[in-house]
C-alpha cells in the first residue's frame, strides 16, 4: 500500500467541467485551456476534470493523460484539481490515478465499474473502492451516480469505506437529500484526518507548494552559454504559508436543487455540472450559507433549481455544453453516442438561463 501522507479539504462549490470536441470530435485542448483559465477567475473552490460532464466514459486512456495535463497546466494553483479516473478494472484506474499525481492533481474521482454489473455485488464493491484507495498516490473520492451506473452505493457500504486512510469523501449524486443525510449521520465516526489550510482556512493544494521559479521564462543565449557566463538563477517564490485543520469524512452533493438543503444538513460542498456554465449563481448560494443569511441563500436557491434539474437533470451533456457556450464558456457538441440539442431546447436553455449570466 502506498499513498501520500496526506488529505485534501473539500469545502465550497466544485464545477464539474465539460470536455470540448472539434466538428470531427478530436479533442479541442485550446478549449480546454481557455476553460479552465476562465474558472480559474472565479470563485470555485475547484474543478472536476473528466468526471460525468466531461465525458470521461467517453475518452480512450491516451486522451485521458492529455486532458489532464492540459488541464493541470491551465489552471491556477490555488484552485483544488480533482481528476474523474474511473475504469472497469482496478488496475487501469489506478495507472490512470498514478497519471493523475504526476500531474500535481489533489484526489481522485472514482465511479463503479459498470460493465459486469450482474457481479457487483457489495463484497466486489468493496473490494473494488479498498484495491483501488491501497493502490492510488492521491486521495479517492466515491462517486455514487446511480442514473449512470447499474449500482447504487449502499449508505452501509460507505460506512465502511469511510474507514479506509485514503477514501476522504464521497459524490453524493443520487439526488436524494435524505440520502446525504444519511451518509453524514452514518461516517461521523471515520478517523479525523489533519489536512494543510492557508490562514483562512481555505484548501492547500500541492500545486500551491510546488517552487516555482520566479522569472523561470527568462531567456540566456547559447552565445552566453558557450563562453561561460556566470548565470544567476532565478529565486524561488516563497512557500506558502500554511496550518492544520482536522476534518472527518467528506460528503460533497452533486444535486445543485439540493445544494441548500445539503449544506444544512453537513455537507462540505458540492461538485454541480451546473457550475460548468453558471459557476458564479452556484456559488451565491454557498456564499449565502457561509454568511448565516438563510433568507438569501434560499432565494439563490430557488433561482438555479429549475434551470439546473432541466438543464443537468433532463437535458444531459448536451444541455450543459450548449449552457456552457451561451454563457461564456466552451461547451460545444457531445462526443456521439451522445445527440446534440434540437433548435427548440437551445431556446429553451438560453431562457432558463437569461437571469444567470456569468
Amino acid at each position: 500500500m502506498w499513498f501520500y501522507n496526506r488529505t485534501m479539504l473539500l469545502e465550497g462549490i466544485f464545477a464539474a467541467v465539460p470536455t470540448p470536441f472539434y466538428s470531427d470530435e478530436r479533442v479541442y485542448f485550446r478549449k480546454i485551456e481557455a476553460n479552465m483559465a476562465h474558472y480559474s477567475r472565479s470563485l470555485l473552490s475547484g474543478m472536476v476534470v473528466l468526471g460525468t460532464t466531461g465525458e470521461g466514459a467517453m475518452l480512450d486512456d491516451s486522451e485521458s493523460r492529455d486532458v489532464l495535463r492540459t488541464a493541470a497546466e491551465a489552471t491556477e494553483p490555488d484552485k483544488v484539481l480533482i481528476a474523474g479516473i474511473g475504469r472497469e478494472s482496478v488496475h487501469a484506474t489506478v495507472d490512470l490515478a498514478e497519471a493523475a499525481a504526476k500531474l500535481k492533481y489533489d484526489a481522485v474521482l472514482v465511479r463503479t465499474p459498470t460493465y459486469y454489473a450482474s457481479n457487483m455485488s457489495s463484497p466486489a464493491i468493496l473490494n473494488y473502492f479498498r484495491s483501488v484507495a491501497d493502490g492510488s498516490p492521491l486521495p479517492v473520492i466515491l462517486y455514487n451516480i446511480p442514473r449512470c451506473v447499474p449500482y447504487d452505493i449502499s449508505v452501509e457500504l460507505v460506512a465502511e469505506l469511510a474507514q479506509h486512510p485514503n477514501i476522504i469523501a464521497i459524490k453524493e449524486s443520487s439526488g436524494s437529500v435524505e440520502k446525504v443525510c444519511e451518509l453524514i449521520a452514518c461516517t461521523r465516526s471515520a478517523p479525523a484526518r489533519t489536512v494543510a489550510v492557508t490562514p483562512i482556512f481555505e484548501a492547500v493544494t500541492g500545486r500551491m507548494l510546488t517552487p516555482k521559479a520566479e522569472n523561470s521564462g527568462s531567456f540566456v543565449s547559447a552565445d552566453q552559454l558557450g563562453i561561460g557566463v556566470a548565470v544567476a538563477s532565478a529565486p524561488l517564490s516563497p512557500p506558502v504559508k500554511t496550518r492544520s485543520r482536522e476534518v472527518g469524512f467528506q460528503v460533497l452533493t452533486g444535486s445543485a436543487s439540493g445544494l441548500l438543503e445539503s449544506l444544512e444538513a453537513g455537507a462540505s460542498g458540492s461538485i454541480l455540472g451546473f457550475a460548468a456554465c453558471a459557476p458564479q449563481a452556484c456559488h451565491e448560494v454557498y456564499l449565502a450559507w457561509k454568511d448565516h443569511d438563510l433568507k438569501l441563500a434560499a432565494e439563490k436557491q430557488q433561482r438555479i433549481s429549475g434551470p439546473s434539474l432541466r438543464i443537468v437533470g433532463q437535458l444531459g451533456i448536451a444541455g450543459v455544453k450548449y449552457a456552457c457556450d451561451f454563457n461564456g464558456f466552451y461547451g460545444g457538441r457531445p462526443r456521439m453516442p451522445l445527440l446534440p440539442l434540437a433548435a427548440r431546447e437551445r431556446s429553451e436553455i438560453e431562457g432558463l438561463l437569461a437571469g444567470i449570466r456569468n
